[in-house]
Parts: C-alpha cells; structure tokens; sequence
C-alpha cells in the first residue's frame, strides 16, 4: 500500500509539475503588471490566496507519503488595504509556495519518469511469457533471439522481473521521499513561523492565565463584599440595637453598668475599622465600581475622592477586557496616591485613549503631576505595576526628575 501511495505521489506529479510551472509563470507575469498599476494590491491578494489553496492541495498530496498533511506555515493576516499586503508579502511561506511550484516541474517530472520507466519496465519483465514471443526477431541480437524466442528464455526473463520487484518498489518509495522531503522543506513552516507560532501559542496562553486571575480576583472580591463584609455590618447593627436597649434599661449598678455600655462602644468601633479595613482590602484586589460601570466612572471615582484637582480625559470604548481595564485602574490609582503622598502636588492629569492604528489596538494610560518629582521607578510600587503592565504585553514607562513634573505612562495591548 505505501509503495501504491507514493507511486501516485510521483505520477501524479507527472501533471502537477507542468501546471505548476505554468501557474506560477502566468501569476508571475500577471503581478509583474499589475505592480505598475492601481490594480497591483488586489491582484498580488488574489494570486497570492489561490497560490495558498494550491499549495494547500500539494501538502495533502504529500501526506500520501508522509502519513499526515504538511502543517500550512502561515501567520494571521488582520490588516486591511495596503497593510494587508505588506503583511501577506512580509511571510516568508508566500513565495515559498510560488518557489515550489517552479520547483515542481524538473523534481516531478525527472522522478516521475524514473519511477513511470522503473515500473514498466520490471511489470514487463514478470509478464514477458505474454509478449515476448511477438518481438521482431530478424535483426536482433542473438542473445536477445535467444531470450525473447524460446519458452526458457521467456521465463529467465520473467524470473528476473519477479527478482527486481522488491528492488523496484524500494527505489519507487526512495523517489517518492525524497520529493516529499523537498515539499516538506518548501511548504511547511520555517524556523521563523515555527518561532512566530509558538510566540503566538504562548501569547494566547499567558492572556488565559491573565483572564482567569482577574476572574479569580472579582470571585474573591465579590465573595468578601457579599460575605464578610455583610456579616461585619450585621454585627455592627445588633451591637447598635443592643447598645440602644442598655441605655434605655435601668441603669445597673457602677461600674457595671458603665463597663457594659463601654465594651459594647468599643466592639462598635472595633467592627467599623474592620469594615474600613476589609473595604480598603477590597478596592486593593478590585474595586466593585470598575466591575459594575467600567473604567471611566472608576477614574472619575479616584479623581474625586483625590485631595487635589485632578483633571480626567477618558476616550475610550464603553467597556474593555476586565485585565486591560484592572491594570489601567491601578496605574491611575498608583500615580495619584503617589502624586499627594510623596510629590506634594497641587494638580494632577489622568489620560486615558483608546488607540487603534495598523491593526493594533492598545490602550493608553497616563498620569502627570506638578510635584517635586523623584519618584523612584525600582520602588516596589511602581515596580509592581510594570510587572502587571508586562504581564500583558504592555510597556510602562516612569519619568520623574528631581524637582517634577513626575509621568507615568503605560500602553496597553487591548488584544491581552
């Protein structure tokens, strides 16, 4: 069966070669005008996508041979336009293609015709019984009268053809691979979209474990606001009612009843710093405000809880991915804490854009204040946010000389 295969392979390869050849001549010439014309982009697309059909068609030709379809090489083409075309041209695997189907004509054609000859050959040696006996004989050699006009001879003949098959389908295979090699070297991914590939493969993984920290963050959020926290203000409101039931009851006699009323004041007080607590722990893992309206009104929320003026520009989409829209939150809350804490600013900016340009879309952050500057990049803050930036393939730049003004600006892939 693999020698049925792969003398298929090489036969069909027979025709494969010459309309190859042809194609990528008459496509060749056929972008060669258009180039100099207002129809060169569509034209490279179109014969640029059959190509890729075809070579397509080749590489499940070749799993005939090699058990399994060459992987395509190709990268995802986003782009629209002119864009699309540098994109398409860029790859590697697109002239690839058009180089093996030039390549098809002599490889096909010379294996082919080898292994075409080779067959006929020894089937007519096994069944030369058959026909050897009507062969003009008048001019021949006398070995060959001898070997073609009588019935030893004939049989000698088709003996030595039985003896050659094994022979004959070892060289049919060897042919076979060795074409399916070239196609392999030709059509299936290179170096570079093997790397390409795998960046992308990791890429793509890195943002599941990104959306499902951020999920995992909003569960525990969520499980703090509705649990914890609700059971803290439970008990924050029995120990209300029962301090108002005391003082309404007979007093009971010093320091009793005094202590009572004491220790019930102090677990009233002691439960709202636990709840100011768990409500500043909550914002910390992910504020329910960025959960339930987005990232402007979270913005706009921490520029008006901020001491000092902040003025906020956001131009950016209704909604965001919940790891793009947590980790721009973060980076305006860090440059506000920073600018009242440690600048001594008496204003703040916040811009936040939505930028989408060459098939990319990327979020930018930035936070200026007019403090003294000297922020520390290294510092373990604003470290921490690079490193949260950085998880999403995103850049985080710090720029804060002595004296100020101190920026800090952060682009966010929205792909992430």
């Amino acid at each position: 069966m693999r020698t049925a295969r792969s003398f298929a392979y090489l036969v069909t390869s027979l025709v494969a070669g010459p309309a190859g050849f042809v194609w990528t001549l008459a496509t060749t010439l056929l972008m060669a005008v258009g180039a100099v014309t207002a129809l060169g982009a569509p034209v490279f697309l179109a014969v640029t996508w059959l190509d890729r059909h075809l070579a397509d068609l080749e590489r499940r030709r070749a799993a005939w041979v090699l058990g399994a379809p060459i992987t395509p090489p190709y990268l995802p083409v986003t782009a629209t336009g002119r864009a699309r075309v540098r994109q398409v041209a860029a790859q590697p695997a697109t002239w690839r293609d058009m180089v093996w189907f030039a390549v098809l004509l002599p490889v096909g054609l010379t294996l082919g015709i080898i292994a075409v000859v080779t067959t006929v050959v020894t089937a007519a040696a096994v069944i030369a019984p058959a026909w050897a006996w009507s062969v003009p004989e008048r001019r021949a050699h006398p070995l060959i009268q001898q070997a073609m006009g009588t019935h030893s001879g004939r049989l000698l003949i088709s003996a030595v053809g039985i003896a050659l098959i094994p022979i004959a389908m070892w060289l049919v295979r060897q042919l076979a691979s060795a074409q399916a090699r070239v196609a392999v070297a030709l059509l299936a991914p290179g170096e570079h979209g093997r790397l390409v590939r795998r960046a992308q493969e990791l890429a793509a993984s890195r943002a599941r474990v990104v959306d499902a920290q951020a999920a995992e963050l909003r569960r525990i959020e969520r499980d703090l606001h509705d649990g914890a926290q609700a059971r803290i203000v439970a008990a924050g409101m029995t120990l209300a009612l029962a301090e108002r039931r005391a003082r309404t009851l007979p007093a009971a006699p010093a320091p009793d009843g005094a202590g009572v009323l004491d220790g019930i004041a102090t677990a009233r007080r002691q439960l709202d710093e636990a709840l100011a607590e768990l409500r500043r722990l909550v914002r910390g893992i992910h504020p329910p405000i960025l959960t339930d309206r987005g990232l402007a009104a979270a913005v706009s929320a921490l520029a008006g809880d901020c001491p000092i003026p902040v003025a906020v520009t956001i131009e950016t989409p209704e909604r965001l991915s919940p790891a793009v829209e947590s980790a721009a939150y973060f980076v305006v809350a860090e440059g506000l804490a920073n600018a009242v804490k440690h600048a001594a600013a008496t204003s703040c900016s916040v811009l936040a854009r939505h930028v989408a340009a060459s098939g990319r879309e990327h979020l930018t952050v930035e936070v200026a204040d007019d403090g003294t500057g000297g922020a520390e990049p290294a510092g373990s803050g604003l470290d921490g946010l690079r490193r949260r930036i950085e998880a999403l393939d995103g850049t985080f730049i710090v720029t804060s000389p002595p004296g100020g003004p101190t920026r800090l600006r952060a682009e966010i892939p929205c792909a992430s």
